[in-house]
């Protein structure tokens, strides 16, 4: 007995030792402290941070799981704290904003975000974003999270029901669990627009706190007693409420509302001693959001400037409809939209509000208040998951240091839902949602978006194999970066030894350096458009119907023939119609 009893307890306590992951001679990035502590091991048990110590101080058992940290840099892992789901990031995800649902129903978008959810979310995880909080959702939305709740390979999800407001746009309107907005207009449409959420069990409540541009004060002050019986009950059942507020005296009045969260920061006016100390004195959290504002107005402008980083990471068509407005016929709603954008006025105003947004966020960061960094990911030219980095640069632009912007995406963000005592940094007893980099983020916010592996609940997550590479995906990055006119984004999806032919054998090109120096000149002519008339998906095979515009003023019709080899474009063949 006494044997059997021996050999259990060492199968167990071997099992137990297995279960340990040792992460060892890492550089901790130490958010809480500002400060970077090399030669360290870490060992994670299960979903939890076991036990932290120098380099040598513990005995790594036979058999243990050893991830090698060396030269690497271990940080907390990413929130966005502003994102939408039921928005794509595209062209045709606003119809109140950009109203195309003539050439693009709102239907169509709405069933293509849903099913597109978990690429979103594994591209999340793959640039070790391991929380998500959506401000603003669905009925049906909440539903689908719960779906993804117990898969270690997804973040984590918080999520808000219908955004509660003053005013429904029309392109929203009779949508049943679809509907992203729910008209508030008494109190009593309060309690009960609450309520109605709760079976739906959502982690908070938003207010789209919106007035009148012309009357903004007594129209905030008018809506004032609703927004607070929102709170109110909200608070009755256990639940923060968000607030969007860009004006300051509808976040004053949110937040002496009891509001527990500002997304958007205040861009109407420099934030006063005053205002700030109310921020801190109700312990109230705030979301900058800057870079959503130029996603749409690069995106009026046909001027979406996006880098190697978005045209790679980004799902290619939400970011591939974007260009769609170069070839959509020049309509009298087109051109309003570009003047309205692009007149002197326009412009000046724009440039005062971000003024203000960068000078109010440096000012409420330097005095304490918490500052969380989200991007209202969703939005026409604002990117799930691959706008992230941009969000972190803008806030670098408005003077917070590095170490201030990496606590806005990690501690600080924990603290939305009371979670700083069990995320948010790499400390002993809380969750192991952790990222390993290859070059330090204190140093370079690029470094970021280098990354060695995720865990997440202590599961062990390699970010190159997230994203399962597919033929068509393969075509839709290099024709988006064709339009972005970015050569290395554009030459990415080739194999190296690619060969280009003209139908049916003519060899014209082989290698991706020949293609390279060959495709130089097209990358200089910023007018050069493509667009895909027709598409036909065969396997391994994408043939497109392409119509090439700003080629010497004329219009080049051709097919092109895509052939995908072990994941990358081999070999191309070009039909020339005359």
């Amino acid at each position: 007995m006494k044997t059997l009893l021996t050999i259990l307890f060492i199968n167990c306590f071997a099992l137990s030792m297995f279960s340990q992951t040792y992460i060892d001679n890492i550089t901790i990035v130490d958010v809480q402290n500002n400060k970077l502590v090399p030669n360290q091991t870490v060992v994670l048990e299960d979903d939890i941070i076991a036990d932290i110590q120098s380099k040598g101080s513990i005995k790594i058992p036979f058999g243990g799981t050893v991830v090698d940290g060396t030269g690497k840099y271990l940080i907390p892992g990413l929130t966005d704290s502003h994102v939408h789901f039921f928005q794509s990031g595209g062209l045709y995800t606003r119809p109140d904003v950009l109203d195309f649902r003539n050439i693009h129903s709102y239907e169509k978008e709405t069933d293509w975000v849903k099913e597109n959810m978990e690429d979103f979310l594994l591209r999340y995880m793959q640039m070790g974003i391991t929380s998500v909080v959506d401000v603003g959702s669905t009925y049906n939305f909440l539903k689908m999270r719960d779906t993804f709740a117990s898969k270690n390979i997804f973040p984590n999800i918080y999520m808000t029901g219908p955004l509660l407001t003053p005013y429904v746009p029309e392109a929203y309107k009779n949508l049943g669990n679809d509907m992203p907005f729910k008209l508030v207009q008494s109190i009593e449409d309060a309690n009960k627009m609450v309520r109605e959420q709760l079976p739906f069990r959502p982690d908070f409540i938003k207010i789209w706190y919106l007035v009148d541009p012309d009357n903004v004060e007594d129209s905030a002050r008018n809506y004032q007693p609703i927004v607070k019986a929102i709170i109110e009950e909200a608070h009755r059942n256990n639940l923060k409420v968000a607030v969007h507020a860009i004006e300051r005296i509808v976040a004053q009045l949110a937040v002496e509302s009891g509001a527990d969260y500002l997304v958007h920061g205040v861009e109407d006016e420099v934030a006063s001693d005053e205002f700030i100390n109310l921020l801190k004195a109700k312990d109230i959290i705030l979301s900058p959001t800057l870079v959503v504002v130029e996603g749409y107005n690069d995106t009026f402008l046909r001027a979406n400037n996006f880098s190697y980083h978005d045209l790679t990471n980004s799902n290619p068509t939400a970011i591939g409809s974007l260009s769609d407005l170069k070839h959509i016929k020049d309509t009298i709603y087109v051109n309003e939209i570009k003047q309205w954008v692009n007149t002197p006025s326009s412009i000046a105003r724009e440039a005062r509000f971000d003024s203000l947004r960068t000078i109010n966020l440096k000012r409420m960061s330097d005095a304490g208040v918490d500052i969380v960094a989200g991007t209202d990911a969703g939005n026409p030219g604002t990117q799930h998951a691959s706008s992230f980095l941009n969000e972190l640069k803008a806030m670098k632009k408005s003077g917070l240091t590095n170490w201030q912007i990496l606590k806005s995406a990690t501690i600080n963000s924990a603290k939305l839902f009371d979670n700083q005592n069990s995320l948010g940094s790499v400390s002993i007893g809380k969750k192991a949602d952790l990222v390993l980099l290859n070059g330090n983020p204190i140093e370079n916010l690029e470094h970021l978006t280098n990354i060695s592996s995720v865990f997440h609940n202590g599961t062990f997550i390699d970010p190159k194999i997230l994203i399962k590479e597919t033929p068509l995906n393969l075509v839709k990055r290099q024709l988006n970066a064709y339009n972005a006119r970015n050569l290395e984004a554009f030459l990415e999806p080739y194999a190296n030894d690619v060969e280009l032919y003209i139908f049916p054998d003519k060899l014209v090109s082989k290698g991706k350096e020949k293609m390279r120096k060959d495709y130089l000149d097209d990358f200089k002519n910023q007018s050069v458009h493509c667009e895909v008339k027709e598409r036909i998906v065969q396997g391994n095979v994408i043939i497109d119907k392409e119509s090439v515009f700003g080629v010497e003023d004329k219009t080049l019709e051709s097919t092109a023939i895509y052939h995908i080899e072990n994941d990358k474009i081999k070999k191309v063949y070009f039909i020339l119609n005359d």
